[in-house]
C-alpha cells in the first residue's frame, strides 16, 4: 500500500479548520491524524501522533504557531511545518523560515493551495503562496550580499552557524548551551571563533551583527 502523508491541522477558527479538513479528507494521498485549535494541545498531538506535516496557524491560544515550530526545530522533530497566516508581512515570513517552517501559506489562498503545499513540504521542498514568492527572492539576495560583505561566513562550521542564528534570536550563551547540549563555556569559545572569522570586535558587535542580518543567515 502506498504511504499516505499524515497531516495535523491546527487553527482556532472552527469554520476555517473545517474547510481544510474537508480538502484533506477528500485527497487519498493524505491521512488526517488530528486537529485542534490550541497551541499547547497541538504540541502534545504532534509528539503523540508524529504527523509528517503539521499545518499551523501563526496566531493560536496557548502557544503560537511560531513557538511550536521553534520547539519542533529544537527537538529535531521529523514533522515538517506549514505556517498559515492572514497577514502578508515579510518580517513574519522571515521569522517562520528562521523557525524551521517549510511552507508559508496565506489564509485567503489556503483552500486552493493547501494540497500543493502539503505535497511539496512532505517531499522536503519549500512552498510559498505565489503572492509572497518575492520574499524568498529578496531573502536569497540578502544572503548573497552578506556573503560577499563577510566572506568569513563561509569559514564558519555548522555548529558556529547554528550558534550565530541562535544569537540572532537574542538567546544567551546559557540558553544556547542548554538547547545544543553543550556548556556555556563551549558556547563562549564558539562565539570568540565566530568573531575572529567575521572580523568583529567589541563586546556587543556579534549580537548587533546577528540581529541586523538575521533574515540573511
Amino acid at each position: 500500500m502506498t504511504h499516505r502523508t499524515k497531516v495535523l491541522i491546527v487553527d482556532d477558527h472552527p469554520l476555517f479548520r473545517g474547510g481544510l479538513r474537508q480538502v484533506i479528507l477528500d485527497d487519498g494521498r493524505f491521512e488526517l491524524v488530528g486537529e485542534t485549535g490550541d497551541g499547547e494541545d497541538a504540541l502534545l498531538l504532534i509528539q503523540e501522533k508524529k504527523p509528517d506535516v503539521a499545518v499551523l496557524d501563526v496566531k493560536l491560544p496557548g502557544l503560537t504557531g511560531l513557538e511550536i515550530a521553534r520547539k519542533l526545530q529544537e527537538k529535531r522533530s521529523r514533522t515538517r511545518v506549514i505556517m498559515l497566516t492572514m497577514h502578508n508581512e515579510e518580517e513574519l515570513f522571515n521569522r517562520a523560515l528562521d523557525g524551521g517552517a517549510m511552507g508559508f501559506v496565506l489564509k485567503e489562498n489556503a483552500v486552493e493551495e493547501i494540497v500543493k503545499a502539503i505535497v511539496a513540504v512532505a517531499d522536503g521542498q519549500h512552498y510559498l503562496s505565489s503572492t509572497i514568492s518575492g520574499y524568498l527572492v529578496r531573502r536569497r539576495h540578502r544572503a548573497e550580499s552578506l556573503a560577499k560583505e563577510k566572506p568569513g561566513l563561509d569559514d564558519l562550521t555548522k555548529a558556529e552557524l547554528r550558534i550565530l542564528k541562535l544569537i540572532s534570536l537574542k538567546k544567551t550563551s546559557r540558553e544556547i548551551g542548554a538547547e545544543l547540549f553543550i556548556s556555556p563555556r563551549t558556547v563562549e569559545a564558539h562565539r570568540a571563533n565566530i568573531c575572529s572569522k567575521l572580523g568583529l570586535r567589541g563586546s556587543h558587535s556579534l549580537l548587533q551583527f546577528a540581529l541586523e542580518n538575521r533574515s540573511a543567515l
